[in-house]
Protein backbone atom coordinates (compact mmCIF):
# COMPACT_ATOMS: atom_id res chain seq x y z
CA UNK A 1 0.00 0.00 0.00
CA UNK A 2 1.56 3.36 -0.98
CA UNK A 3 2.51 5.73 1.81
CA UNK A 4 0.10 8.63 2.31
CA UNK A 5 1.20 11.80 0.60
CA UNK A 6 2.62 14.34 3.03
CA UNK A 7 1.05 17.77 2.48
CA UNK A 8 3.53 20.58 1.87
CA UNK A 9 4.24 22.89 4.82
CA UNK A 10 1.85 25.82 4.99
CA UNK A 11 2.21 29.30 6.40
CA UNK A 12 -0.69 29.97 8.79
CA UNK A 13 -0.99 33.66 9.67
CA UNK A 14 -4.23 33.32 11.62
CA UNK A 15 -2.98 32.15 15.00
CA UNK A 16 0.01 31.91 17.30
CA UNK A 17 3.39 33.54 16.66
CA UNK A 18 2.72 33.59 12.90
CA UNK A 19 -0.25 35.89 13.53
CA UNK A 20 2.12 38.21 15.40
CA UNK A 21 4.42 38.11 12.35
CA UNK A 22 1.45 39.10 10.16
CA UNK A 23 0.85 42.18 12.34
CA UNK A 24 4.53 43.13 12.18
CA UNK A 25 4.55 42.63 8.41
CA UNK A 26 1.54 44.93 7.97
CA UNK A 27 3.10 47.52 10.28
CA UNK A 28 6.34 47.45 8.30
CA UNK A 29 4.44 47.70 5.03
CA UNK A 30 2.56 50.83 6.12
CA UNK A 31 5.64 52.54 7.57
CA UNK A 32 7.76 51.65 4.51
CA UNK A 33 5.14 53.12 2.19
CA UNK A 34 5.01 56.39 4.11
CA UNK A 35 8.82 56.70 4.45
CA UNK A 36 9.40 56.00 0.77
CA UNK A 37 6.56 58.37 -0.07
CA UNK A 38 8.50 61.12 1.70
CA UNK A 39 11.64 60.17 -0.27
CA UNK A 40 9.90 60.12 -3.67
CA UNK A 41 7.87 63.22 -2.86
CA UNK A 42 10.84 65.33 -1.77
CA UNK A 43 12.65 64.30 -4.97
CA UNK A 44 9.69 65.27 -7.15
CA UNK A 45 9.09 68.47 -5.19
CA UNK A 46 12.74 69.62 -5.25
CA UNK A 47 12.92 69.12 -9.01
CA UNK A 48 9.69 71.05 -9.53
CA UNK A 49 10.98 73.85 -7.29
CA UNK A 50 14.52 74.10 -8.68
CA UNK A 51 14.48 72.26 -12.05
CA UNK A 52 17.89 70.92 -11.00
CA UNK A 53 18.91 67.36 -11.91
CA UNK A 54 21.95 67.85 -9.67
CA UNK A 55 19.67 68.35 -6.67
CA UNK A 56 17.66 65.19 -7.33
CA UNK A 57 20.87 63.21 -7.82
CA UNK A 58 22.17 64.48 -4.49
CA UNK A 59 18.99 63.30 -2.76
CA UNK A 60 19.48 59.77 -4.09
CA UNK A 61 23.15 59.91 -3.09
CA UNK A 62 22.29 61.02 0.46
CA UNK A 63 19.95 58.06 0.88
CA UNK A 64 22.31 55.40 -0.46
CA UNK A 65 25.38 56.67 1.40
CA UNK A 66 23.44 57.04 4.66
CA UNK A 67 21.98 53.53 4.29
CA UNK A 68 25.42 52.02 3.68
CA UNK A 69 26.97 53.95 6.57
CA UNK A 70 24.33 53.08 9.18
CA UNK A 71 23.54 49.44 8.36
CA UNK A 72 26.00 47.87 10.81
CA UNK A 73 25.04 50.23 13.64
CA UNK A 74 21.33 49.66 13.05
CA UNK A 75 21.99 45.91 13.05
CA UNK A 76 23.64 46.18 16.46
CA UNK A 77 20.60 48.07 17.78
CA UNK A 78 18.36 45.24 16.55
CA UNK A 79 20.51 42.61 18.29
CA UNK A 80 20.99 44.48 21.56
CA UNK A 81 17.37 45.50 22.17
CA UNK A 82 13.93 44.00 21.89
CA UNK A 83 12.88 43.97 18.27
CA UNK A 84 9.51 45.61 18.85
CA UNK A 85 11.19 48.39 20.85
CA UNK A 86 13.57 49.04 17.96
CA UNK A 87 10.66 49.21 15.51
CA UNK A 88 8.75 51.62 17.76
CA UNK A 89 11.80 53.82 18.33
CA UNK A 90 12.45 53.88 14.58
CA UNK A 91 8.92 55.15 13.86
CA UNK A 92 9.10 57.74 16.66
CA UNK A 93 12.45 59.12 15.45
CA UNK A 94 11.13 59.35 11.88
CA UNK A 95 8.01 61.14 13.14
CA UNK A 96 10.13 63.57 15.18
CA UNK A 97 12.30 64.42 12.19
CA UNK A 98 9.26 64.91 9.96
CA UNK A 99 7.77 67.23 12.59
CA UNK A 100 10.94 69.36 12.48
CA UNK A 101 10.73 69.30 8.66
CA UNK A 102 7.19 70.63 8.89
CA UNK A 103 8.35 73.51 11.09
CA UNK A 104 11.21 74.34 8.69
CA UNK A 105 8.83 74.16 5.73
CA UNK A 106 6.34 76.55 7.33
CA UNK A 107 8.89 79.05 8.65
CA UNK A 108 11.06 79.31 5.52
CA UNK A 109 10.72 82.63 3.67
CA UNK A 110 8.93 82.65 0.34
CA UNK A 111 11.19 81.56 -2.51
CA UNK A 112 13.74 79.90 -0.22
CA UNK A 113 13.14 76.47 -1.76
CA UNK A 114 13.45 77.58 -5.38
CA UNK A 115 17.20 78.25 -5.18
CA UNK A 116 19.39 75.14 -5.31
CA UNK A 117 22.02 76.99 -3.27
CA UNK A 118 19.58 77.85 -0.46
CA UNK A 119 20.63 76.54 2.95
CA UNK A 120 16.98 76.23 3.97
CA UNK A 121 16.40 73.86 1.06
CA UNK A 122 19.26 71.55 2.03
CA UNK A 123 18.41 71.61 5.73
CA UNK A 124 14.90 70.55 4.77
CA UNK A 125 16.14 67.84 2.37
CA UNK A 126 18.64 66.38 4.86
CA UNK A 127 16.04 66.30 7.64
CA UNK A 128 13.54 64.56 5.35
CA UNK A 129 16.09 61.97 4.25
CA UNK A 130 17.22 61.45 7.86
CA UNK A 131 13.61 60.60 8.68
CA UNK A 132 13.51 58.10 5.82
CA UNK A 133 16.82 56.48 6.84
CA UNK A 134 15.63 56.29 10.46
CA UNK A 135 13.07 53.76 9.22
CA UNK A 136 15.79 51.31 8.08
CA UNK A 137 16.13 49.45 11.41
CA UNK A 138 12.64 48.07 10.79
CA UNK A 139 13.85 46.46 7.58
CA UNK A 140 16.72 44.81 9.47
CA UNK A 141 14.52 43.71 12.37
CA UNK A 142 11.85 42.05 10.22
CA UNK A 143 13.94 39.10 8.88
CA UNK A 144 15.18 38.40 12.42
CA UNK A 145 11.55 38.28 13.55
CA UNK A 146 10.87 35.74 10.81
CA UNK A 147 13.48 33.55 12.54
CA UNK A 148 11.83 34.13 15.91
CA UNK A 149 8.18 33.68 14.95
CA UNK A 150 7.98 31.42 11.90
CA UNK A 151 8.76 27.66 11.84
CA UNK A 152 11.86 26.90 9.81
CA UNK A 153 10.12 24.80 7.17
CA UNK A 154 7.96 27.77 6.09
CA UNK A 155 10.41 30.66 6.59
CA UNK A 156 11.05 30.83 2.86
CA UNK A 157 7.35 31.48 2.34
CA UNK A 158 7.36 34.20 5.00
CA UNK A 159 10.36 35.79 3.26
CA UNK A 160 8.32 35.71 0.05
CA UNK A 161 5.63 37.77 1.78
CA UNK A 162 8.31 40.27 2.78
CA UNK A 163 9.19 40.54 -0.92
CA UNK A 164 5.51 41.08 -1.72
CA UNK A 165 5.42 43.96 0.76
CA UNK A 166 8.46 45.50 -0.95
CA UNK A 167 6.78 45.32 -4.35
CA UNK A 168 3.54 46.72 -2.99
CA UNK A 169 5.42 49.60 -1.39
CA UNK A 170 7.04 50.47 -4.73
CA UNK A 171 3.72 50.36 -6.54
CA UNK A 172 1.75 52.42 -4.02
CA UNK A 173 4.49 54.91 -3.23
CA UNK A 174 4.92 56.27 -6.74
CA UNK A 175 1.19 56.94 -6.99
CA UNK A 176 0.76 58.51 -3.53
CA UNK A 177 3.84 60.73 -3.90
CA UNK A 178 2.72 62.24 -7.19
CA UNK A 179 -0.82 62.88 -5.98
CA UNK A 180 0.27 64.52 -2.72
CA UNK A 181 2.91 66.74 -4.29
CA UNK A 182 0.43 67.84 -6.97
CA UNK A 183 -2.28 68.63 -4.41
CA UNK A 184 -0.34 70.39 -1.68
CA UNK A 185 3.40 70.03 -2.05
CA UNK A 186 5.40 68.76 0.91
CA UNK A 187 2.88 70.10 3.44
CA UNK A 188 0.38 67.32 2.67
CA UNK A 189 3.15 64.71 2.52
CA UNK A 190 4.48 65.57 5.99
CA UNK A 191 1.04 65.80 7.57
CA UNK A 192 0.12 62.36 6.21
CA UNK A 193 3.44 60.94 7.40
CA UNK A 194 2.88 62.16 10.95
CA UNK A 195 -0.65 60.73 11.08
CA UNK A 196 0.38 57.34 9.66
CA UNK A 197 3.43 56.99 11.91
CA UNK A 198 1.36 57.86 15.00
CA UNK A 199 -1.19 55.22 14.00
CA UNK A 200 1.55 52.63 13.46
CA UNK A 201 3.02 53.27 16.91
CA UNK A 202 -0.41 52.84 18.53
CA UNK A 203 -1.05 49.64 16.54
CA UNK A 204 2.30 48.08 17.42
CA UNK A 205 1.84 48.97 21.09
CA UNK A 206 -1.01 46.42 21.15
CA UNK A 207 1.06 43.63 19.54
CA UNK A 208 2.80 41.28 21.96
CA UNK A 209 6.01 39.80 20.55
CA UNK A 210 7.10 36.64 22.46
CA UNK A 211 10.67 37.82 22.94
CA UNK A 212 11.26 37.49 26.65
CA UNK A 213 14.82 38.69 26.94
CA UNK A 214 17.74 39.99 24.91
CA UNK A 215 20.88 37.86 24.77
CA UNK A 216 24.33 39.33 24.12
CA UNK A 217 26.92 36.97 22.66
CA UNK A 218 30.63 37.08 22.03
CA UNK A 219 32.21 36.57 18.62
CA UNK A 220 31.95 32.79 19.00
CA UNK A 221 28.20 33.03 19.59
CA UNK A 222 28.46 32.22 23.35
CA UNK A 223 26.06 34.14 25.59
CA UNK A 224 27.74 36.66 27.88
CA UNK A 225 26.47 39.03 30.52
CA UNK A 226 26.53 42.78 29.96
CA UNK A 227 25.50 45.17 27.24
CA UNK A 228 26.37 44.52 23.64
CA UNK A 229 27.76 47.00 21.14
CA UNK A 230 28.33 47.39 17.44
CA UNK A 231 31.14 44.79 17.54
CA UNK A 232 32.16 45.03 13.89
CA UNK A 233 35.19 42.81 14.50
CA UNK A 234 33.08 40.06 16.08
CA UNK A 235 30.49 40.28 13.32
CA UNK A 236 33.22 39.96 10.69
CA UNK A 237 34.65 36.90 12.48
CA UNK A 238 31.18 35.34 12.57
CA UNK A 239 30.54 36.03 8.88
CA UNK A 240 33.98 34.72 7.97
CA UNK A 241 33.47 31.63 10.14
CA UNK A 242 30.49 30.36 8.09
CA UNK A 243 31.92 28.59 5.02
CA UNK A 244 30.86 30.40 1.86
CA UNK A 245 29.03 33.29 3.60
CA UNK A 246 31.62 35.94 2.70
CA UNK A 247 31.49 34.95 -1.01
CA UNK A 248 27.66 35.09 -0.87
CA UNK A 249 27.72 38.67 0.45
CA UNK A 250 30.49 39.55 -2.01
CA UNK A 251 28.41 38.09 -4.85
CA UNK A 252 25.39 40.21 -3.85
CA UNK A 253 27.72 43.23 -3.59
CA UNK A 254 29.05 42.55 -7.10
CA UNK A 255 25.50 42.19 -8.42
CA UNK A 256 24.66 45.59 -6.92
CA UNK A 257 27.87 47.01 -8.39
CA UNK A 258 26.95 46.17 -11.96
CA UNK A 259 23.22 46.56 -11.29
CA UNK A 260 23.81 50.17 -10.20
CA UNK A 261 25.07 51.01 -13.66
CA UNK A 262 22.15 49.18 -15.24
CA UNK A 263 19.56 51.14 -13.27
CA UNK A 264 21.41 54.45 -13.76
CA UNK A 265 20.82 54.22 -17.53
CA UNK A 266 17.42 52.54 -17.53
CA UNK A 267 15.33 55.74 -17.52
CA UNK A 268 17.34 57.28 -20.34
CA UNK A 269 16.96 54.11 -22.42
CA UNK A 270 13.25 53.68 -21.74
CA UNK A 271 12.43 57.33 -22.43
CA UNK A 272 14.20 57.05 -25.78
CA UNK A 273 11.63 54.39 -26.73
CA UNK A 274 8.35 55.65 -25.22
CA UNK A 275 6.80 58.79 -23.73
CA UNK A 276 7.22 59.67 -20.07
CA UNK A 277 3.55 58.81 -19.39
CA UNK A 278 3.91 55.32 -20.87
CA UNK A 279 7.20 54.83 -19.03
CA UNK A 280 5.58 55.68 -15.69
CA UNK A 281 2.67 53.33 -16.31
CA UNK A 282 5.08 50.59 -17.38
CA UNK A 283 6.99 50.81 -14.09
CA UNK A 284 3.73 50.67 -12.16
CA UNK A 285 2.93 47.40 -13.94
CA UNK A 286 6.44 46.07 -13.29
CA UNK A 287 5.99 46.76 -9.58
CA UNK A 288 2.84 44.63 -9.73
CA UNK A 289 4.91 41.83 -11.29
CA UNK A 290 7.24 41.99 -8.28
CA UNK A 291 4.22 41.50 -6.02
CA UNK A 292 3.31 38.38 -8.01
CA UNK A 293 6.86 37.10 -7.58
CA UNK A 294 6.64 37.51 -3.80
CA UNK A 295 3.28 35.72 -3.71
CA UNK A 296 4.78 32.85 -5.74
CA UNK A 297 7.55 32.47 -3.16
CA UNK A 298 4.96 32.48 -0.38
CA UNK A 299 2.97 29.81 -2.25
CA UNK A 300 5.70 27.55 -3.62
CA UNK A 301 8.64 28.12 -1.27
CA UNK A 302 12.27 27.90 -2.33
CA UNK A 303 12.91 24.17 -2.10
CA UNK A 304 15.71 22.52 -0.14
CA UNK A 305 18.60 24.29 -1.93
CA UNK A 306 18.03 28.05 -1.72
CA UNK A 307 21.71 28.86 -2.37
CA UNK A 308 21.54 27.10 -5.73
CA UNK A 309 18.20 28.75 -6.49
CA UNK A 310 19.70 32.18 -5.73
CA UNK A 311 22.46 31.67 -8.29
CA UNK A 312 20.18 30.13 -10.93
CA UNK A 313 17.76 33.06 -10.60
CA UNK A 314 20.65 35.46 -11.13
CA UNK A 315 21.79 33.49 -14.19
CA UNK A 316 18.34 33.81 -15.78
CA UNK A 317 18.04 37.51 -14.90
CA UNK A 318 21.45 38.43 -16.33
CA UNK A 319 20.76 36.39 -19.48
CA UNK A 320 17.57 38.41 -20.04
CA UNK A 321 19.54 41.61 -19.40
CA UNK A 322 22.11 40.68 -22.06
CA UNK A 323 19.53 39.68 -24.68
CA UNK A 324 16.82 42.37 -24.59
CA UNK A 325 19.00 45.28 -25.88
CA UNK A 326 19.91 43.37 -29.06
CA UNK A 327 16.67 44.75 -30.52
CA UNK A 328 15.66 48.38 -29.98
CA UNK A 329 12.13 47.64 -28.80
CA UNK A 330 10.03 48.44 -25.77
CA UNK A 331 8.54 44.93 -26.08
CA UNK A 332 11.86 43.16 -25.48
CA UNK A 333 12.66 45.64 -22.71
CA UNK A 334 9.33 44.91 -21.01
CA UNK A 335 9.74 41.13 -21.29
CA UNK A 336 13.23 41.32 -19.76
CA UNK A 337 12.07 43.55 -16.90
CA UNK A 338 9.11 41.26 -16.21
CA UNK A 339 11.56 38.35 -15.86
CA UNK A 340 13.82 40.46 -13.64
CA UNK A 341 11.04 41.73 -11.35
CA UNK A 342 9.38 38.32 -11.13
CA UNK A 343 12.61 36.65 -10.04
CA UNK A 344 13.86 39.37 -7.69
CA UNK A 345 11.71 38.22 -4.71
CA UNK A 346 13.09 34.67 -5.14
CA UNK A 347 16.65 35.99 -4.92
CA UNK A 348 15.94 38.22 -1.92
CA UNK A 349 14.02 35.49 -0.08
CA UNK A 350 16.76 32.94 -0.80
CA UNK A 351 19.49 35.17 0.67
CA UNK A 352 17.39 35.90 3.77
CA UNK A 353 16.51 32.23 4.25
CA UNK A 354 20.18 31.21 4.07
CA UNK A 355 21.24 33.86 6.59
CA UNK A 356 18.39 32.92 8.94
CA UNK A 357 19.60 29.31 8.90
CA UNK A 358 23.39 29.68 9.18
CA UNK A 359 23.66 32.75 11.48
CA UNK A 360 22.83 32.47 15.22
CA UNK A 361 19.61 34.33 16.01
CA UNK A 362 21.33 36.50 18.63
CA UNK A 363 23.62 38.07 16.00
CA UNK A 364 21.35 38.11 12.95
CA UNK A 365 20.68 41.84 13.21
CA UNK A 366 24.38 42.66 12.94
CA UNK A 367 24.88 40.25 10.05
CA UNK A 368 21.82 41.56 8.17
CA UNK A 369 23.02 45.12 8.84
CA UNK A 370 26.57 44.22 7.73
CA UNK A 371 25.24 42.67 4.52
CA UNK A 372 23.06 45.72 3.89
CA UNK A 373 26.00 48.11 4.34
CA UNK A 374 28.34 46.12 2.09
CA UNK A 375 25.75 45.50 -0.62
CA UNK A 376 24.35 49.05 -0.62
CA UNK A 377 27.82 50.60 -0.81
CA UNK A 378 28.40 49.08 -4.26
CA UNK A 379 25.53 50.53 -6.30
CA UNK A 380 26.50 54.24 -5.99
CA UNK A 381 29.98 53.52 -7.37
CA UNK A 382 28.75 52.45 -10.79
CA UNK A 383 25.71 54.76 -10.63
CA UNK A 384 28.08 57.75 -10.44
CA UNK A 385 30.65 56.33 -12.89
CA UNK A 386 28.53 54.76 -15.61
CA UNK A 387 26.86 57.98 -16.74
CA UNK A 388 30.09 59.84 -17.58
CA UNK A 389 31.65 56.68 -19.07
CA UNK A 390 28.64 56.13 -21.31
CA UNK A 391 28.31 59.80 -22.26
CA UNK A 392 31.96 60.54 -23.03
CA UNK A 393 33.31 57.16 -24.18
CA UNK A 394 30.60 54.76 -25.34
CA UNK A 395 28.28 57.24 -27.08
CA UNK A 396 31.02 58.81 -29.26
CA UNK A 397 32.35 55.33 -30.07
CA UNK A 398 28.90 54.09 -31.12
CA UNK A 399 28.03 57.28 -33.03
CA UNK A 400 30.93 57.69 -35.46
CA UNK A 401 33.83 55.91 -33.76
CA UNK A 402 35.33 52.45 -33.56
CA UNK A 403 32.23 50.83 -32.07
CA UNK A 404 29.98 52.09 -34.85
CA UNK A 405 32.46 50.90 -37.48
CA UNK A 406 32.75 47.43 -35.92
CA UNK A 407 29.13 46.53 -35.05
CA UNK A 408 27.01 49.52 -36.08
CA UNK A 409 25.83 47.87 -39.30
CA UNK A 410 23.78 45.25 -37.43
CA UNK A 411 23.61 46.60 -33.85
CA UNK A 412 22.77 50.21 -34.68
CA UNK A 413 24.41 53.53 -33.86
CA UNK A 414 23.73 56.59 -31.76
CA UNK A 415 23.06 57.30 -28.10
CA UNK A 416 20.27 54.75 -27.58
CA UNK A 417 22.30 51.92 -29.09
CA UNK A 418 25.31 52.99 -27.02
CA UNK A 419 23.24 52.52 -23.85
CA UNK A 420 22.02 49.19 -25.25
CA UNK A 421 25.64 48.07 -25.68
CA UNK A 422 26.37 48.92 -22.04
CA UNK A 423 23.38 46.77 -21.04
CA UNK A 424 24.63 43.83 -23.14
CA UNK A 425 28.10 44.01 -21.59
CA UNK A 426 26.60 44.37 -18.10
CA UNK A 427 24.40 41.31 -18.59
CA UNK A 428 27.29 39.20 -19.90
CA UNK A 429 29.54 40.21 -17.00
CA UNK A 430 26.78 39.33 -14.52
CA UNK A 431 26.14 35.98 -16.22
CA UNK A 432 29.82 35.01 -16.25
CA UNK A 433 30.17 35.96 -12.57
CA UNK A 434 27.12 33.85 -11.69
CA UNK A 435 28.37 30.80 -13.60
CA UNK A 436 31.77 31.10 -11.92
CA UNK A 437 30.02 31.27 -8.54
CA UNK A 438 28.04 28.10 -9.35
CA UNK A 439 31.28 26.26 -10.16
CA UNK A 440 33.18 27.55 -7.11
CA UNK A 441 34.12 25.53 -4.01
CA UNK A 442 32.74 28.36 -1.86
CA UNK A 443 29.27 27.70 -3.27
CA UNK A 444 29.52 24.01 -2.35
CA UNK A 445 30.78 24.93 1.13
CA UNK A 446 27.83 27.24 1.79
CA UNK A 447 25.38 24.62 0.52
CA UNK A 448 26.94 22.06 2.86
CA UNK A 449 26.86 24.53 5.76
CA UNK A 450 23.18 25.25 5.11
CA UNK A 451 22.34 21.54 4.93
CA UNK A 452 24.05 20.55 8.17
CA UNK A 453 23.01 23.47 10.35
CA UNK A 454 20.93 22.25 13.25
CA UNK A 455 17.26 23.22 13.00
CA UNK A 456 14.41 23.53 15.42
CA UNK A 457 11.55 23.35 12.92
CA UNK A 458 9.10 21.56 15.20
CA UNK A 459 8.78 24.45 17.65
CA UNK A 460 7.42 27.85 16.70
CA UNK A 461 9.31 29.49 19.52
CA UNK A 462 12.54 27.55 19.08
CA UNK A 463 14.63 30.64 18.56
CA UNK A 464 13.22 32.33 21.65
CA UNK A 465 13.85 29.21 23.71
CA UNK A 466 17.49 29.15 22.65
CA UNK A 467 17.79 32.83 23.57
CA UNK A 468 16.38 32.14 27.05
CA UNK A 469 18.78 29.25 27.63
CA UNK A 470 21.74 31.39 26.57
CA UNK A 471 20.69 34.18 28.91
CA UNK A 472 20.31 31.72 31.80
CA UNK A 473 23.84 30.42 31.21
CA UNK A 474 25.13 34.00 31.13
CA UNK A 475 23.38 34.79 34.39
CA UNK A 476 24.96 31.79 36.18
CA UNK A 477 28.49 32.86 35.24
Amino acid sequence: MPAPEVPPPRLDLRSGPQRVFAHLLVSNAVVSVINYTVWFAVTFWVFLQTRSVFATGMIAGIFVVATAATGIWFGSLVDNHRKRSVMQASALVSAGLYAVCLVVHQLAPEGAFTDVASWQLWVFVVLCMAGVVAGNPRGIALPTLVTLLVPEDVRDRANGLVGTVTGTSMLVTSVISGVLVASGGMLHVLLLALVVLAASVLHLARVRVPETRVVHTDAAGVAVAGAGGVDLRGTWRLVRGVPGLVPLIAFSCFNNLIGGGFMALMDAYGLSLVSVQVWGLLWGGLSAVMIVGGLLVARLGLGSRPVRLLLLVNAVAWTATALFPLVSSVVTLTVAMVVFMLLMPFAEAAEQTVLQRVVPYERQGRVFGFAQSVEQSAAPVTAFLIGPITQFLVVPSMTDGAGAAAIGAWFGTGQTRAIALVFVVTGLVGLVATLLALASPQYRSLEASYARTATDAATDGGAAARADEGADRAGRR
